[in-house]
């Protein structure tokens, strides 16, 4: 049987890009840990956006409790700002550059930080038009889910790096 080049070229390819340990967005690989509580503020969604993808893309299973884990993972917080990015010739906003940041921390059970204070901060430019007004609000609350969802990769592949000491 005859193979062209073009199948043999995507085969190595294939066999490349698995060989490197390249993994589609949103696969993670497997976290440290056995059970795992997370814990947030009041009132941010990202707690339980976590728990989600934890519970959906990894075999730890999240923890009703701090008690039942074996670690906690603690959003200290979880803040969205917005600032002027630019300024038209007349002096009305042009860019709003979005900022989310989320400070987390991973505590043992014996109370011991894995993983001290750590900052993540996405950023996002939103063009703005006044006569878009509810548009760009709308927009604006789309990029602002996106960078919580950034933001949660970001946590479980930083996670999902840490080596626990035997």
């Amino acid at each position: 049987m005859k193979l062209n080049k073009q199948t043999i070229l995507i085969l190595v390819v294939v066999f490349l890009l698995a060989a490197c340990g390249f993994k589609l967005r949103g696969q993670i690989s497997s976290l440290p840990f056995k059970s795992l509580y997370i814990s947030a503020p009041d009132g941010q969604t990202i707690g339980m956006d976590l728990e989600r993808a934890v519970g959906s893309s990894s075999t730890t299973k999240v923890a009703a409790s701090a008690a039942e884990a074996e670690a906690t993972l603690e959003i200290v917080s979880a803040i969205n700002e917005r600032a002027i990015l630019s300024l038209s010739g007349g002096g009305r906003v042009r860019d709003f550059n979005l900022i989310y940041r989320v400070v987390y921390r991973v505590i043992d059970t014996q109370g011991i930080e894995i993983v001290p204070n750590t900052e993540i901060a996405i950023t996002r430019v939103l063009p703005f038009l006044d006569a878009q007004i509810l548009a760009k609000e709308a927009e604006e609350q789309l990029l602002k889910k996106d960078m919580q969802a950034d933001a949660i990769q970001q946590i479980l592949w930083r996670l999902s790096a840490i080596k626990i000491p035997t």
